[in-house]
């Protein structure tokens, strides 16, 4: 398989090596649930690994990568934990395409890797060792992209790489003030109308009585996650001891960045207090409803709140990475706008919670995705990055 590069484009499209550092370095910065950075991206540079991607693509291209959910960094505790794997996937991609795209990469064609396909097919779960010897066993494949030297997008790598530097999860307090309506209606723009066979539904809650509502069933329900064993041991594994620990894991997330600063013998017991098998024993006098009320109390002092939704109750892959890509594209626009967010997520994790949620809020579709938005008081900590975080395999 040949590389094709037309001359005229040759001077405003970097090398895919060095659109591929650039664009991987900005998509390593993107959102995950616990900051587990679930994805894996592979390049296929073989023979046999490239035949692979253009029989599954159909389409004869310079170059292909693979978006894989790594099973060793996914989270498993809950089942609501594989949808969130799959859109946190989708946000790291969107995010890697778009800073391609800006250097001149276009997509030419894509095939997700959906579960029931043909398990026999070059590349699929279930199809042997998927494109080779040098495909990591540990990673699923999801989705397949052929690549070519196109038009600019018009967008710069380097704003999309600030943006992403300088997005956060801001769990403080944010200003009492509205959000301004025409802002929130320009964020429920998608950022290419009419170019997604999967829409998203997204709402913001702005109205006193919504946002005293969700509140509400933040302090009765949040309580059930602080509770449940499987899932705190979860959770409080990816909490970090301290900066110097969350650094070297590259990782989760620390005590400060849950309930900001703090002093050393608060840490000390706020440690302990969080153990799981601390927290096991005082959810017995009813510590998780103190946490839950905590968390609503955060939430009632929000001038917003957003919610995504997928159109049906059972999400394909497609629409999972597609809701990530959705969301993508909503937190950079907001941080661009100086808006932070900070995911509710607690309130989804569990099927019957998140159908209550919807009935109460008459939220439409499948949510995936519930935050507050505002401005925030101070700054946020950044979020670690493991080492290899904007390296791929190449196979």
């Amino acid at each position: 398989m040949t590389t094709r590069r037309t001359d005229h484009m040759a001077a405003a499209v970097s090398t895919f090596a060095q659109a591929l550092e650039t664009a991987a370095g900005a998509a390593a910065l993107s959102p995950s649930s616990h900051n587990c950075q679930p994805w894996g991206l592979g390049r296929a540079t073989s023979t046999t690994a490239r035949r692979s991607a253009a029989d599954l693509t159909g389409a004869d291209a310079d170059e292909y990568l693979v978006l894989a959910l790594d099973r060793e960094r996914e989270l498993t505790a809950l089942a609501a934990h594989a949808v969130e794997m799959e859109v946190s996937c989708g946000v790291y991609w969107r995010i890697l395409l778009r800073t391609l795209a800006a250097q001149g990469w276009t997509t030419a064609a894509v095939r997700v890797l959906d579960g029931d396909a043909d398990p026999g097919a070059a590349g699929l779960p279930g199809g042997g060792r998927p494109f080779g010897a040098g495909w990591p066993t540990a990673w699923t494949p999801l989705c397949v992209v052929a690549l070519r030297p196109g038009p600019l997008s018009g967008e710069r790598p380097a704003d999309l790489h600030e943006s992403a530097l300088a997005r956060r999860t801001h769990r403080g307090p944010y200003g009492r003030e509205p959000v301004a309506p025409g802002l929130l209606r320009d964020l429920e723009e998608p950022a290419t109308p009419g170019a997604t066979a999967h829409p998203v539904h997204l709402r913001h809650l702005t109205e006193r009585r919504d946002l005293r509502a969700f509140a509400a069933f933040v302090a009765r329900h949040a309580g059930r996650d602080f509770g449940h064993r499987a899932a705190w041991r979860e959770t409080h594994s990816f909490v970090r001891r301290d900066t110097a620990d969350a650094t070297a894991r590259g990782d989760g997330f620390t005590l400060e960045q849950l309930f900001g600063p703090m002093s050393r013998p608060r840490r000390a017991a706020m440690r302990l207090a969080l153990a799981p098998t601390t927290m096991h024993l005082l959810g017995k006098v009813g510590y998780h409803r103190v946490l839950a009320a905590g968390l609503a109390d955060v939430v009632r002092r929000t001038p917003a709140v957003v919610t995504m939704g997928f159109a049906g109750q059972a999400p394909t892959r497609a629409e999972q990475l597609e809701g990530g890509a959705r969301l993508a594209d909503y937190w950079w626009r907001a941080t661009r706008h100086g808006l932070s967010l900070h995911p509710i997520s607690i309130v989804l994790q569990h099927d019957d919670l998140r159908g209550r949620l919807e009935r109460e809020l008459s939220l439409p579709g499948r949510t995936f995705f519930v935050s507050r938005v505002g401005v925030a008081g101070s700054p946020a900590p950044r979020s670690h990055r493991r080492a290899d975080a904007a390296v791929h395999v190449s196979f």
